[in-house]
């Protein structure tokens, strides 16, 4: 305890650590209160008797989770940054098939920032296109559209200024998280989405806690948490696991001596989840766009579409982990390419003992990363499906959804990446980390070593 007290003083102490935690609070405060700023004229009353009465599905419930509660409050941050997250893959995956964006991405800094500005001009056209729907779709089939004739204004003036308060409320928000990225601390989309989840796990953690003293069963409440924390340090070590790839340097000729340096002995950390959150995203996407089709058909949509509309049922969760399963190979290709990995151990004169440089290189890391990526995409499948496992055990929706799935792998790995940037500012400055005896590992520490 005396040592947290003392890390806590060292913080305080750097003050631009200070400054930059300062800034990163007050940011996060402006956006919470962003996301209770209901839309003007929108009648919330109707919109929380609606969902009081059962009118909130899964699709709902997710979005809810991720936008701090601003999606289901009608809210001008209801958007939240998901259109900005949509808009920044499109930019990634174009990256991948059209050579103007690769020559942009080659570019060093003057090509980033014409990406970023594509992505906030593509965020602007997803944000024109989804805030009709969200009106259409939730406020409107909700029954809380305004009285036009109380309001004053005519109904397509409303829409009008309804649309640019929702794509202005989201464009705020993603200055925010720049602001955030550049001015405070940590990553500020990852921060806002975890503010969003963690801002609903009391509400949560209270529903479980009150129906359990209820029911006159603390030692449930009790066995809860205790899971809960070992999902918790699971998702730890899955999250920082690697597989490391020893690598050797050749030796050089230094010096007006012809002095010959020894090659120098370093590692290649290939990650068993290379892929992070990004599979449990696509897929549950892709599950939910069934649902969404059909939503207004009834009957029509047939017993499938219906069984899909489940979170917790059988087939949603088969389809679901298989999904994921896909995407992580899929996800993972992307993100790790074993043949630039080779060609830039070639040219800086680092190689694999036993593997020759070149070709036979790049087949050892991808044949290596296919073995990893399998185990990794079991463990995010298995997370996916915790928080239906968590509800046929008998625990709350809202509590549940804390138990896997999307929402835990965010929190994990955005408190990992904060805490490491923390210690980096209190290692620089001579000072003991936060951790004696260890390092916090966040996304940056599991970067290539030795080149």
């Amino acid at each position: 305890m005396n040592r947290f007290i003392q890390n806590i003083k060292n913080i305080w102490k750097v003050e631009e650590l200070r400054k930059r935690i300062i800034l990163t609070l007050t940011l996060i405060l402006v956006y919470r209160i962003g996301s209770f700023v209901i839309l003007p004229g929108v009648n919330y009353d109707a919109l929380m008797s609606a969902q009081a009465n059962g009118g909130k599905n899964a699709l709902e419930t997710l979005l809810s989770l991720f936008s701090g509660g601003g999606f289901t409050n009608a809210s001008v941050m209801a958007l939240g940054i998901m259109p900005y997250i949509s808009a920044s893959i499109i930019m990634q995956l174009l990256g991948m098939a059209v050579p103007a964006v690769q020559k942009m991405q080659n570019e060093g800094e003057s090509g980033r920032k014409r990406i970023n500005n594509y992505t906030r001009i593509l965020t602007v056209v997803i944000c024109a296109l989804q805030a009709p729907s969200y009106l259409t779709l939730y406020v409107q089939s909700k029954g809380a559209m305004p009285n036009f004739g109380e309001l004053g204004v005519s109904e397509s003036f409303w829409w009008f200024q309804t649309i640019l308060v929702l794509i202005s409320g989201s464009m705020f928000a993603v200055w925010l998280c720049e602001r955030i990225t550049d001015k405070g601390i940590g990553n500020g989309i990852s921060l806002l989405i975890t503010v969003g989840i963690l801002a609903r796990l009391p509400e949560a953690f209270l529903a479980e806690f009150g129906f359990a003293v209820g029911a006159g069963n603390l030692i449930k409440i009790v066995l809860e948490l205790i899971v809960f924390m070992l999902i918790v340090m699971s998702t730890i070590l899955i999250v920082q696991g690697v597989r490391r790839i020893p690598l050797n340097t050749a030796k050089r000729v230094v010096g007006a001596r012809a002095a010959v340096e020894q090659g120098a002995r370093s590692y290649l950390p290939i990650k068993v989840n290379a892929s992070g959150v990004m599979p449990i995203i696509f897929a549950q996407a892709i599950v939910t766009i069934p649902v969404m089709v059909f939503s207004g058909a009834g009957a029509q949509g047939g017993s499938f579409i219906s069984k899909l509309s489940d979170p917790y049922g059988v087939t949603y969760n088969v389809l679901l982990a298989l999904l994921i399963i896909i995407f992580t190979y899929f996800y993972t290709a992307i993100m790790i390419n074993p043949g630039k990995i080779a060609d830039d151990l070639k040219r800086s004169g680092g190689f694999i003992p036993g593997v020759k440089p070149g070709e036979e290189t790049a087949e050892y890391i991808d044949s290596l990363v296919s073995r990893i990526t399998f185990p990794g995409s079991l463990f995010l499948a298995a997370i996916a499906i915790l928080p239906s496992m968590a509800k046929l055990a008998g625990v709350n929706d809202a509590f549940a959804m804390f138990f896997g799935g999307t929402s835990l792998l965010i929190m994990v790995g955005v408190v990992l990446d904060t805490l490491q940037q923390i210690e980096s500012y209190l290692l620089n400055r001579h000072m003991d980390g936060l951790m004696e005896g260890s390092r916090v590992k966040g996304r940056r520490s599991n970067e290539l070593s030795g080149f």
